[in-house]
């Protein structure tokens, strides 16, 4: 994991470069995903980024099949849900994503702890363009 000082950068920033990035507390070493700018365990302010490996494990998940309008005009509804789950980091930390490459007509074959890899969802273009996280199965 490689430190960096912790500034004005955002999150959103890294996404764009497919850099996945936490924040680790100096003082108790607690890491986040997304970064937290104050740690909600001992409460300390000095916060340093850290570029996680982006792979983990499947800790919980959910198949959606009405989702807001932006995944819809992704072609997600009814017949082709997604599934957005929980992804135990190997740093330790845990984050919120959409996960890819499963069969999610069939959510009873999706299985708790299957090994993921990030990856890096870009939308639009330019300044319009928008990043998102994602996993796959590794």
């Amino acid at each position: 994991m490689e430190a960096k000082p912790f500034s004005d950068i955002s999150y959103e920033q890294f996404l764009n470069e497919d850099k996945l990035m936490g924040s680790r507390c100096k003082k108790c070493g607690a890491l986040f995903v997304p970064p937290r700018s104050i740690c909600i365990k001992c409460y300390g302010s000095e916060m340093e980024w850290v570029e996680m490996k982006g792979k983990g494990k499947l800790a919980a998940f959910t198949v959606i099949s009405i989702g807001p309008p932006f995944m819809m005009e992704e072609g997600y509804d009814r017949k082709n849900p997604y599934c957005s789950g929980v992804v135990d980091l190997e740093e330790g930390a845990r984050v919120d994503a959409r996960i890819e490459g499963l069969d999610t007509t069939k959510p009873e074959t999706i299985r708790i702890g299957i090994p993921l890899t990030a990856q890096f969802l870009h939308r639009g273009e330019g300044e319009k363009m928008t990043t998102f996280l994602a996993f796959k199965p590794s």
